[in-house]
């Protein structure tokens, strides 16, 4: 199984913008006061009128010039990142994950923060896009953080509902010390009722533009896959990133296995022992599997042999060949069962 990361990061970027706004210009009490005022009104001019004087209830701020503390600097974050500096924002970013090439990438306006809190307390909006970990991140936003949150700072979540502890952000509300809002495109029962409280449906993703992005990033890391044995944004298996084999290498042998000691070892030998001289090899790993290209000069005799032996050494999962069309000779072996298909 393959993850499209960055598919979708625009789509979230444009509704977290759009959030920034909603935070800032009382948009959403503004049509809801309108909807009720035409329940209370029947006449149009007295309509007219409480629409021109009651605006005054919904004054808001601009946000340029304004502070937004980005928390993960990942694709996501980084777009945000990016349009609240053209939007004559501040910015300060936290990522303790931030990997040296993705620093890089980011603007250099971007205020690095040496810790959460330090993001906290000097944003006016805290925007969250750092993945659900259950014993790291869970309730990242918690009672310490929040209670570090300016008075009318405001609170942006479209990453996932666990990263904010609502029954923290609740009591810190009925205190009276905050009066920032809180948006999400989560359900939450505590923090529903509160008029404070922004709540949308899950849409950070749901516009066509981001669906027809997963749907070829997702083809793309199968063809890849398929073609020379690159594994990339898998959700279980080690990455691994691979050219097309060269013109001296007449097989590549993908192999899966358990994650043991020894394991390339009986590998080698069993390629070795059919007097097949291996180019070059690739091993990674990731948790308890791992993940074995071998690249063969030679296409051996009887493949099936080779797919057979390889078989029998206990922790091989699977084994592919890679020969002309992607795909050619396949045989498994799992749980006490073994298939095999080659293609004609």
């Amino acid at each position: 199984m393959f993850n499209t990361p960055g598919s979708n990061a625009n789509a979230v970027n444009e509704l977290v913008i759009c959030s920034l706004f909603l935070a800032s210009r009382g948009v959403v009490e503004g049509i809801r006061h309108v909807e009720t005022m035409f329940t209370e009104e029947t006449d149009a001019d007295v309509i007219k009128k409480r629409v021109e004087s009651e605006k005054k209830y919904f004054r808001g701020q601009e946000i340029s010039g304004k502070t937004l503390g980005v928390v993960g600097l990942g694709n996501i974050g980084a777009s945000v990142a990016e349009a609240a500096l053209a939007l004559g924002m501040n910015v300060v970013g936290y990522d303790p994950k931030l990997s040296v090439d993705a620093a890089w990438r980011l603007p250099s306006e971007i205020r690095p923060a040496e810790s959460l809190m330090e993001l906290l307390e000097q944003s006016d909006y805290v925007t969250l896009h750092v993945p659900y970990i259950k014993d790291a991140t869970h309730h990242i936003i918690g009672e310490k953080e929040i209670g570090a949150l300016r008075r009318g700072a405001n609170l942006i979540n479209f990453a996932r509902a666990e990263l904010v502890d609502s029954e923290a952000l609740a009591a810190r509300y009925e205190t009276g010390e905050y009066n920032g809002k809180y948006i999400a495109d989560f359900a939450d029962d505590v923090l529903k009722a509160n008029p404070k409280v922004i709540l949308m449906p899950h849409l950070g993703a749901s516009t066509s533009e981001a669906e027809i992005n997963s749907a070829a990033m997702a083809a793309v890391a199968i063809k890849d896959y398929l073609a020379t044995g690159s594994i990339k944004n898998s959700v279980n298996f080690p990455t691994a990133e691979l050219d097309p084999k060269h013109s001296n290498v007449a097989c590549r042998l993908c192999i899966i296995n358990n994650n043991e000691p020894g394991m390339l070892g009986q590998i080698t030998s069993i390629i070795g022992g059919l007097d097949l001289n291996i180019v070059q090899q690739l091993n990674t790993s990731r948790g308890k599997i791992a993940y074995n290209v071998v690249d063969i000069e030679e296409f051996p005799e009887d493949p099936r042999e080779l797919q057979q032996n390889l078989a029998k050494i206990p922790g091989i999962l699977s084994s592919r060949m890679i020969v002309g069309l992607p795909g050619f000779g396949y045989y498994t072996s799992a749980m006490g069962e073994s298939e095999n298909y080659y293609d004609s």
